[in-house]
């Protein structure tokens, strides 16, 4: 099987403009170039967008059909034992014009008791930030309490509770379930997360709509979901980039994310991962050779190298971020 190019699926938020229908240019997209978009769902294996093949014979098809072919062969024996025919990961690109709102996500029990479904552990990769970017991960008092917390929503005074952090290109964090966190304005980042859209809204810097309607807070069932110790120095992922060689960033129960600088040439030899490998280039391009065809990568652009891809030969000079099932 050859490497795998997708179609994204572009996404209107509030939040959202017009700089991922240039970083996405060329992605075989159909869209409304005067609603502002503030995701790309780049591969995604959930329910009503589901990520259709773009390149190669199974053009046209989509990631839930070539998975209930080739099983295995595609995303790896343990991965298809483990999830089936449901894509394991959502990965995203996500451009910010202004600020998300301030948020949760639930973890895996508490989402099979509410939802029938997965929680959401999410991974960050900052592709670039204007200057005065923030995010905000967790609360500035590793103290807090529950009540503290209650309070501050009532009284709409959580921003002033949560910690700010300043960001640039390269920054990366693991945000696992129960972190609350928000994305200031000026940020484009790359998502790898579970593959479930699940978030309950806490704050949403008291915004409109152009109908001049709130979006709806989801109050009570954040505050179940949060976990008050998660802070910014236990989220952050240091690591130090090597030419032609991955390194691993992050690691969870649910993916890995290796970052790998590409210069010239690189081998990599994938045969014991039994999963798929995602790889997302952040800058540059590069030529990615498996023994049964050939892609460009570009920035901005992804391809899955499936499981039974033994040996690839990656060509070029680029920055990729490598994500697979461990």
């Amino acid at each position: 099987m050859y490497p795998i190019k997708l179609k994204p699926i572009l996404k209107q938020h509030i939040w959202g403009g017009d700089t991922l229908l240039e970083i996405k240019r060329g992605q075989y997209l159909r869209v409304d170039k005067s609603k502002t978009y503030g995701e790309s769902w780049d591969v995604s294996g959930i329910e009503g967008n589901i990520s259709v093949i773009s390149n190669g014979f199974l053009k046209g098809n989509n990631l839930q059909e070539a998975t209930e072919v080739y099983m295995g062969e595609l995303v790896g024996e343990s991965v298809f034992e483990r999830y089936g025919i449901e894509f394991p990961l959502l990965l995203k690109t996500l451009y910010c014009k202004d600020k998300t709102s301030v948020q949760v996500h639930p973890d895996d029990d508490l989402a099979a008791e509410r939802h029938q479904s997965c929680g959401k552990t999410e991974m960050w990769y900052i592709v670039d930030a204007e200057p005065g970017a923030l995010l905000h991960i967790g609360f500035k008092d590793p103290k807090i309490t529950r009540e503290q917390y209650i309070e501050a929503v009532a009284k709409g005074t959580i921003a002033e509770v949560i910690e700010p952090v300043s960001v640039k290109a390269g920054d990366t964090f693991l945000i696992p379930s129960g972190t609350v966190h928000s994305i200031s304005g000026g940020v484009t980042l790359v998502e790898i997360q579970q593959p479930i859209d699940l978030t309950y809204r806490i704050f949403d810097w008291n915004r409109v709509d152009s109908n001049g309607k709130s979006r709806e807070l989801h109050t009570a069932y954040a505050v179940d979901a949060i976990d008050f110790s998660s802070n910014v120095a236990a989220c952050r992922r240091d690591y130090k980039a090597r030419t032609n060689e991955a390194v691993e960033v992050a690691k969870c129960d649910y993916f890995t994310c290796n970052i790998l600088k590409v210069e010239g040439s690189t081998e990599r030899n994938l045969g014991s991962l039994d999963s798929f490998v995602l790889y997302y280039c952040t800058e540059g391009d590069v030529e990615i050779i498996t023994d049964d065809g050939t892609e460009t990568l570009r920035k901005g652009e992804v391809v899955l190298i499936p499981a039974e891809a033994n040996e690839i030969t990656i060509k070029g000079t680029a920055t990729l971020l490598e994500y697979y099932v461990d």
